[in-house]
């Protein structure tokens, strides 16, 4: 390998939107996500709705006649 153009390559302190932190290896000394094993559904077994904005409450709203019927632009009469 070329000295000198390599990226400084170190513990890293990963820190989750939970509260959960460990501890691994990365070019940046610090990383922070919004979710981990210990909050993801999947590993937790947990549904949970990650909801920003009320985007769940607006997409339930949009369809809620059960078609897409809304979407139609400029509806014509017969």
């Amino acid at each position: 390998m070329k000295e000198g153009i390599h990226p400084n390559y170190q513990t890293t302190e990963v820190i989750c939107g939970c509260g959960n932190t460990f501890t691994t290896r990365s070019v940046q000394p610090e990383l922070k996500i919004d979710i981990c094993n210990m909050c993801h559904p999947f590993y937790t077994g947990k549904l949970k709705f990650v909801d920003t904005a009320g985007r769940i409450d607006k997409f339930q709203k949009k369809f809620a006649a059960g078609s897409y019927a809304s979407l139609a632009k400029g509806k014509k009469k017969k």
